[in-house]
């Protein structure tokens, strides 16, 4: 996966990246953790290291960050 630098910074990110707001959305394949930790696995195997969150995403405030966070933690051991 191709990588660029983040802004001024020494960060360097994938120029492909995943949207997280359905994480944790009622009515979609990604609302429970299994499906989130899923989809994360996915994306980092295939060399994403750029995830886009909000703590406005999900069905209440925080969900899709701490999905994201179980998931991130599961891929790691």
């Amino acid at each position: 996966m191709e990588t660029r630098q983040l802004g001024l910074s020494e960060l360097t990110v994938s120029v492909v990246g995943l949207g997280c707001n359905n994480f944790g959305r009622p009515d979609t394949a990604s609302y429970e953790q299994a499906g989130t930790s899923a989809v994360v696995d996915a994306a980092i195997e295939a060399g994403v290291t750029f995830f886009d969150t909000a703590d406005i995403y999900g069905a209440e405030y925080g969900l899709s960050e701490s999905r994201l966070g179980v998931a991130r933690a599961s891929a790691t051991g």
